[in-house]
């Protein structure tokens, strides 16, 4: 999701690598799962996650856990807020999340983000976000939670860039360009399952390479 703001107002002003330190901790209030709109957007890997954990196919999420929208031209899912709180599904009665060790990587990166440049991305500490005024210091590494946070960058890379040039196709395409291309990212990268007996991010690859070569045709 872009978003039309400068990083002075936003961070501390610097861009962190996985191995630097930075300031982050949670202090348990819950109040990044509430009100956040469409913004926690899912990327295959997260909605993999998520399925695997509780067992609901696509369709059974859809019903009150996730929702679709259109993100910078292409539909994508994004964690449902639900209630007079406007607040996470996945979050309890003790501001807890249900789903922990499955949630989606913004969910880990809090407060973190990610800066794309130059075909690649750091990381950056948002300011203004978290209610926690005595955060601890800690790796980046660390703080994502990723076991092989190598292959998990690369993946979110690849993502990420592979929407760009989605989104740079969708701009010129007809409306039932759009539609079939929509329709096919959302089949492949997010209803069809990815198999718990190989390597996620080996069949991620599999699957993207044959994508740009469907979307050109």
């Amino acid at each position: 999701m872009k978003r039309n703001v400068r990083m002075e107002d936003i961070s501390d002003g610097r861009l962190y690598d996985s191995s630097d330190m930075v300031k982050a901790g949670c202090m348990g209030c819950g109040s990044c799962c509430r009100g956040m709109g469409q913004s926690i957007i899912l990327d295959p890997l997260d909605l993999q996650r998520i399925k695997k954990h509780l067992g609901i196919g696509f369709e059974g999420l859809m019903t009150d856990k996730i929702e679709l929208n259109v993100v910078d031209g292409v539909i994508l899912p994004n964690l449902r807020m639900a209630g007079p709180r406007e607040q996470c599904s996945f979050l309890d009665e003790e501001n807890r999340c249900r789903i922990h060790s499955a949630r989606p990587g913004i969910c880990r990166l809090f407060p973190l983000g990610r800066y794309y440049e130059n075909q690649g991305f750091r990381y950056f500490l948002q300011v203004h976000e978290c209610k926690n005024e005595n955060p601890m210091k800690v790796k980046v590494k660390k703080w994502v939670d990723e076991e092989a946070l190598k292959k998990y960058e690369a993946y979110i890379k690849r993502w990420h860039y592979f929407l760009k040039a989605v989104e740079e196709t969708l701009e010129t395409a007809d409306d039932g360009l759009q539609r079939r291309i929509n329709l096919y990212i959302l089949q492949k990268f997010y209803i069809e399952d990815f198999s718990s007996d190989r390597d996620f991010y080996e069949q991620f690859e599999e699957r993207i390479q044959t994508a740009v070569t469907e979307l050109k045709k």
